[in-house]
This record gives C-alpha cells, structure tokens and sequence, in this order.
C-alpha cells in the first residue's frame, strides 16, 4: 500500500528527515507521535503528495504500488483527488457554504455529478450522525460536528488512504474519544488505511503500531 524508503527532507539548512523507512499495509492504522518539530507533519505532508522529499540515493516513495517521485504536478493533484483524503485539525469547512456544500467540494473537484455526489454525501452523514446538519453552516457546528463533516468530506471519493494531522487537536476529550471510535469503525467496515499525525496518547494507543518520530528518524 505504502512504501517509503530513505525519505528526507531539507528546509533551507534545516535537515527535518533523515533517511526515514516505512511501510503500511491496507487497512492499517498507524500512529506518527513525537515532539513538536519532530517532522510528523512534514513526514504527512510528503505522503499525502503535499510536499515534495528531498532526493538521497535509495529514495522512493510507493503509493498503491505507484512511484510518485516522477509525478508532475497534475498527476499529483489527480492522484490525491481519487486517492487520499485529508483530515486537519482545524477541520478547514468554508463558512459560507453548509454541511452538505462542504463535503461534496472534493467530488465537485473530481468532476462527479452534482445527484451522485450529493447521494453520497447524504449516504456519509446518515453514517456519520449528522444527516440533520446538512443545511447548516460551520460557525453553527459544535466541534465534534465539524471534525465529523471533515471525516466525510475526506471520504467522499472513497479514497484508498486517509492522513489525518491532529484530528483530535482541537476537541474535547468526549469528542476526541467519539472521533477515534469513527476511524475504528471505519477501518472495519470499510478497510481504510488510517495514518495520523497525534500528540493524543489515547488515540495512539487505538492504532495498530505507533512510531516514534525523533530527531527526524523513526525510533
């Protein structure tokens, strides 16, 4: 599902990663815990197509059995359109369209009819609790809400990878453990593979392996 092998990365004479190695199987969930400034994100950033890695010699990125290291900027954002789904923890909904409107932009995106897209979303929200927020708009959401219209919207076009940074950064406790309950549920009836960026100890604790991410390695 995944592969990377001798990953780094350089920010001007900053060295973030340094020679990292990982493999994911599908239907996965993997923790990236560490300090802050440990690489996690950039490390999600690179795997998600985001950023670029920095080439070594034995350096290869595999994302469903494809190399990515050639890609040109149209193949990576149509890769990560059909492929990846996204999940931050600021939830990144616009304000000004509703529920609904939110989660079906990636399939817009996709170029996905408006009815099947709009079956789908219903078909996400009905899954998610949420069906009885379709019309409203964000700054109306409680926090948990929010993060559950973000879920679907990562899930709209049945992506084969979901990276998630800090998901549960910005919720309370009964919401974060809700969120971690989803991605369980979502793993066993749908065998995504989950990879997340975390500083929750109980998420990570959930997930099928935790790696360390220190001093740019993986411990």
């Amino acid at each position: 599902m995944i592969v990377a092998e001798n990953i780094h990365k350089f920010y001007e004479n900053n060295h973030i990663l340094k020679g990292i190695n990982l493999r994911v199987d599908k239907g996965e969930i993997i923790s990236l815990v560490g300090a802050s400034g440990a690489g996690k994100t950039t490390l999600l950033q690179i795997l998600g197509t985001i950023d670029k890695f920095d080439k070594k010699e034995g350096s290869k990125l595999l994302l469903k059995n494809q190399d990515i290291s050639d890609f040109s900027e149209n193949q990576l954002a149509n890769f990560r359109n059909h492929e990846l789904g996204f999940i931050f923890q600021f939830h990144q909904l616009l304000p000004e369209f509703n529920v609904i409107e939110n989660i079906c932009i990636p399939a817009f995106i996709k170029k996905t009819p408006k009815n099947i897209a709009e079956s789908k979303a219903n078909q996400l929200m009905n899954y998610l609790g949420i069906s009885d927020r379709s019309k409203n708009k964000p700054n109306e959401l409680s926090g948990g809400e929010k993060q559950r219209v973000a879920v679907a919207r990562a899930l709209i076009n049945e992506p084969s990878i979901i990276l998630a940074d800090e998901p549960s950064g910005n919720l309370d406790s009964n919401a974060s453990n809700n969120l971690h309950e989803l991605f369980l549920s979502l793993r066993k009836d749908f065998n995504y593979t989950f990879i997340i960026a975390t500083h929750n100890k109980l998420l990570a604790k959930k997930s099928d392996r935790v790696l360390e991410i220190k001093d740019g390695k993986i411990k």
